[in-house]
């Protein structure tokens, strides 16, 4: 089978060979047995030739492998392991994709124990720092001679295996790190993390740079183009690439429904894979059963089915019910995944009542966790964050989550691999990682925010389901795993098919040009290391280029279709869309005159009906019920350049129309709209000015108690009557008849929109009676509109687009002071080039102004925070003074930066980019920490989660450090002292406590 013009592709299907005992077990073990396949391919540079013993190594399309192993095993390697053994004793790269839980971990360390037989180094990436200190040890304990370096942390860097995040490594490759001189394997865990929207583009620039000599291993979750990867692989390596593909899982998966509120599992998919429709009917009827007493039940008691008190623990709640018929039924352990932090506390709380774990096991959870915590200081270890988990972790219950004190969150990994945590209440992260299996998994609510809407959980939105109910079933341990989902709506077959039984995501790039980048390849300019070698040799021109012939055949099906469409009548078609987009055009730029506060807040009295928009998001009508205005920033506060440029003055609190079990509390995920056919709650929504898109005339009464839901749908209805009585829509305030709006631009903007509406009303198709006529004008229209979105695409070069970006990037270079007019780097892009933990061209530009040099230590750390990716706090920010004319200046630095970058033709907004840039959430905290203050003093000064402040902290520990080294680099003597003695003010405490997998 042929694939790339420069790469040839081969299929093997490989059984699994066990003697007849083995197979004499039950049936549905035996099945699964004989299901034990494994799909071989491999991608080939045209006029690849290697010689190999075929005797010992077998050939590219049939590798198998007959020669004295690297390392042996205590068990039978699966046929995939094997596979993949053979493709690496071959000197081959190989991309390994299964299951979580199938073993892929063994054809790792079989590439380092080749490495250390071969007398070679070898080195293994992780995505996080976290998965780099656990893998560490895991290593450590297999192969002994293993370093780290994590950017935190620095371990035995001349060890044979070095275990790094990407990041590192991308250092090395632009540093020309003699490291790699002696690696001969590079190991990539968690491959499928290169779609990540921010870091993907560190995989890829790490892949497109490393020497050809080096060969790689990738790890991946299943994913349906592992083809197109290697392809890709071979394609810019010039050298093979091998795909072993497995979806076999160990211990076969029964997947249960959970209906919220209801009682009682449904098993929806068997352990074959097979789907029951029967009992799928049977869920369904629940819900319509439910319906009936909808209206009498209270909004705790039902909607997401999640916690809104952590005392509810009497036995009342639907998670209660069923981690308890868990325990009874002998299904643990058991992990509990959500989607929100707060959740998982509050679900774990709710468990007061419940106790799994033997006096003896007790006695070992508070001798290992009075052990651990050993290593803090004696006040630290009286932290209520410390103090309060023993008492859940000795009855075999705890929580993780990435806001979690690492120590805590570290305990509770190593307590659940002894067996010792029965029921672990945890986020979508604790899905990554070592392999730490439970019996029985249990997902809290089916949909998650992915920043833009609630989406069901598939396989594109952050670790998929597979990957997260993967955790359930221990092999050799367990004959199956149990997956409960616990749904609180109707869902269609097809959306519950999809998410247990779809395929897989393909791996998307997410390549991006980024000034660290440009400027490193600047300096290097030579070889691969230009950015016009990256760009050309990137996965992202790569699946452009491989799509152009499947968009070809899309566009010619297209036209097909629309020269069958009737055409008649098309010219009113695309006359009535412009003026329905035009009239769109004129009103959004009324809004945002008539919703400036002096104009509109007089109007938005209580009751009134509003209109609310919020990006892609329409929420129709709601009822406003009160306005406020955010208190203005104190002395020493945000700065109110900021402040506005947030939009946050007033907020409109109305009551919205929601999805059930949306609420805007801190235990619920954001709220959303309810689903076509969703019955629905009214919620009180506290929603920005500026995302009120329109304004009724109309005011309605309402209760002067919200709290009880009665009175809440009651407004509800009232809304929806007036949808009834209006079904033309309801009317408008009128901005210059209502509102006494005189100025001549809005009175000239209304007369437009007056004018068009009367067009449109007038309009043929708005008349048009014929809806069989309408949806096929519709349906020509979005053909159309489709088949030039496509050829744009094809005419679009990607490789242009990326050019034209790098010209405009360069010219801002050019502008700040980094390159000359030749395009070699100056003294400050030399700086830039060290710094890629936050941004490079914000910070230098604070180095050379000379803000750093007017702050002592204490200020430059807090400083340096606002560059720090982190959680947003929800509390108003009040800075001192010594912080806030510092802020001010990065403020303005950070607009002047926009501004260039918007004058050199790239697309940015200003303010969105100012927002983005500063983060002064922590500035207080890390100035207090850096003066000394104890951890239980600065974590009551904010209402971010504790874990979360350490991470910012070790981060921007990380950033001080690349700060250090670039005033090195360019003889900023008093400036390298500065962050050297801003990074040593924040190395105390627990902040900095040994990992205790170190």
């Amino acid at each position: 089978m042929e694939g790339t013009p420069n790469s040839g592709k081969r299929k093997q299907r490989e059984e699994d060979l066990e003697n007849d005992e083995n197979l004499k077990q039950d049936s549905a073990s035996k099945r699964r047995t004989l299901s034990r396949t494994c799909v071989h391919e491999v991608a080939v540079p045209s006029g690849y030739s290697l010689s190999k013993n075929e005797s010992i190594h077998g050939t590219l399309s049939n590798p198998f492998y007959n020669g004295e192993m690297a390392k042996t095993y205590p068990f039978k390697l699966d046929p995939f392991q094997e596979v993949s053994v053979a493709c690496l004793e071959r000197n081959e790269s190989v991309l390994v994709s299964a299951h979580t839980s199938a073993g892929k971990t063994a054809v790792a360390e079989y590439a380092i124990a080749m490495a250390f037989r071969d007398k070679q180094r070898v080195i293994y990436t992780s995505p996080l720092k976290a998965l780099s200190n656990q893998k560490y040890r895991e290593l450590n304990q297999e192969f002994s001679d293993v370093g780290l370096m994590t950017g935190d942390v620095t371990l035995s860097p001349n060890a044979s295996c070095l275990v790094m995040t990407t990041e590192i490594l991308r250092g090395m490759l632009y540093r020309g790190s003699e490291v790699l001189k002696e690696v001969a394997w590079v190991i990539f865990d968690e491959i499928h993390y290169m779609k990540d929207r921010e870091r993907g583009v560190v995989w890829e620039e790490s892949i497109i740079f490393l020497p050809p000599a080096i060969k790689m291993v990738f790890l991946s979750a299943t994913m349906s183009n592992a083809t197109e990867f290697a392809e890709w692989i071979c394609n810019i390596h010039k050298q093979p690439c091998h795909v072993v593909y497995t979806d076999f899982r160990p211990t076969p998966l029964q997947h249960y429904v959970f209906p919220m509120g209801g009682s009682g599992l449904y098993l929806v998919v068997d352990e074959n894979e097979q789907f029951r429709e029967d009992n799928f009917v049977k869920l369904q009827d629940t819900f319509t059963k439910q319906k009936l007493g909808d209206g009498n039940k209270s909004v705790n008691s039902k909607g997401s089915g999640r916690i809104a008190k952590a005392g509810n623990a009497s036995g009342g709640t639907d998670i209660y019910k069923i981690v308890k018929m868990i325990m009874e039924r002998k299904f643990q352990p058991v992990i509990i995944f959500s989607f929100s932090r707060r959740e998982c506390e509050q679900h774990a709380m709710s468990m007061s009542k419940l106790d799994f774990n033997t006096q003896d096991e007790k006695d070992v959870v508070e001798q290992v966790f009075r052990n651990a915590v050993l290593c803090l200081n004696e006040e630290d270890r009286s932290l209520p964050a410390i103090e309060l988990m023993l008492p859940l972790l000795q009855r075999g219950i705890a929580v993780h989550h990435s806001g979690l004190l690492p120590i805590i969150k570290e305990l509770v990994e190593l307590l659940f691999q002894e067996g010792l945590v029965k029921a672990l209440f945890a986020t979508e992260t604790f899905a990554m990682g070592l392999n730490m299996p439970a019996k029985t998994v249990v997902f809290t609510s089916v949909k998650k925010w992915d920043g833009d809407s609630h989406r069901f959980i598939g396989s594109e939105i952050s670790l998929g389901f597979h990957q997260m109910s993967g955790r359930a079933g221990r092999r050799g341990k367990d004959e199956r795993g149990i997956c409960i989902i616990m749904i609180d709506e109707q869902m269609e077959m097809n959306t519950l098919k999809d998410m247990v039984l779809g395929k897989p995501a393909p791996l998307v790039s997410t390549f991006r040009l980024s000034y660290y980048s440009i400027l490193n390849l600047m300096s290097q300019a030579e070889g691969q290391f230009t950015a016009e070698h990256v760009i050309k040799n990137s996965f992202h021109q790569f699946q452009y280029e491989k799509a152009l012939p499947d968009i070809g055949k899309k566009v010619s099906k297209l036209e097909e279709e629309a020269a069958k469409l009737d055409a008649s009548g098309e010219a009113e078609v695309a006359e009535y869309h412009k003026l329905k987009l035009e009239i769109a055009h004129h009103e959004k730029k009324l809004m945002a005159e008539i919703t400036q506060p002096e104009r509109i807040l007089y109007f938005l009295q209580p009751g009134r009906l509003v209109k609310v928009r919020e990006g892609g998001t329409d929420w129709g009508w709601g009822v406003v019920v009160n306005v406020v205005k955010k208190s203005p920033p104190a002395s020493g506060s945000l700065p109110a350049a900021l402040a506005s440029a947030r939009g946050n003055s007033y907020i409109v609190d109305t009551l919205l129309h929601c999805s059930l079990g949306s609420s805007e509390n801190g235990s619920r995920p954001k709220p959303c709209p309810p689903r076509p056919g969703e019955k629905g709650e009214m919620h009180v929504v506290p929603v920005q000015l500026g995302l009120v898109s329109t304004i009724s005339k109309i005011r309605i009464s309402i209760p002067s108690d919200l709290r009880p839901l009665e009175a809440r749908q009651s407004t509800l209805l009232a809304v929806q009557e007036l949808g009834k009585r209006f079904p033309q829509g309801l009317p408008k305030l009128n901005p210059v008849k209502d509102m006494g709006i005189e100025d001549p631009e809005i009175v000239e903007l209304v007369n437009q929109i007056e004018q068009l509406e009367q067009k449109l009303f007038a309009h043929p198709m708005n008349k048009s009676q014929d809806e069989h006529q309408l949806k096929s004008f519709q349906r020509k229209a979005e053909v159309n509109h489709e088949i030039q979105q496509l050829k744009t695409k094809m005419r679009d070069s990607q490789l242009q687009k990326f050019r034209d970006e790098l010209k405009n990037r360069s010219r801002v270079l050019k502008k700040l002071g980094h390159i000359d007019a030749d395009g070699v780097v100056q003294l400050k892009g030399r700086a830039a080039c060290l710094i890629d933990t936050g941004d490079e061209l914000l910070v230098t530009e604070l180095m050379f102004n000379g803000t750093f040099n007017e702050l002592d230590h204490h200020q430059i750390a807090a400083l340096a925070s606002c560059f720090i990716p982190g959680d947003r706090s929800t509390e108003q920010i009040h800075l001192r003074m010594e912080l806030a004319r510092p802020l001010q200046q990065l403020q303005d630095s950070a607009r002047r930066i926009a501004e260039i970058q918007h004058e050199c033709k790239l697309e940015i907004n200003v303010d969105e980019y100012v927002e983005a840039s500063i983060r002064p959430y922590l500035m207080d905290v890390i100035y207090c920490w850096s003066k000394g203050a104890s951890f239980a003093e600065v974590i009551q000064m904010t209402d971010i989660f504790e874990g979360s402040i350490i991470r910012l902290a070790r981060r921007l520990d990380e950033f001080l450090n690349q700060l250090k080294a670039a005033a090195l680099a360019v003889g900023e003597v008093d400036l390298e002292k500065k962050f050297a003695a801003a990074s040593e003010s924040l190395r105390h405490g627990i902040m900095f406590a040994n990992s205790l997998y170190l």
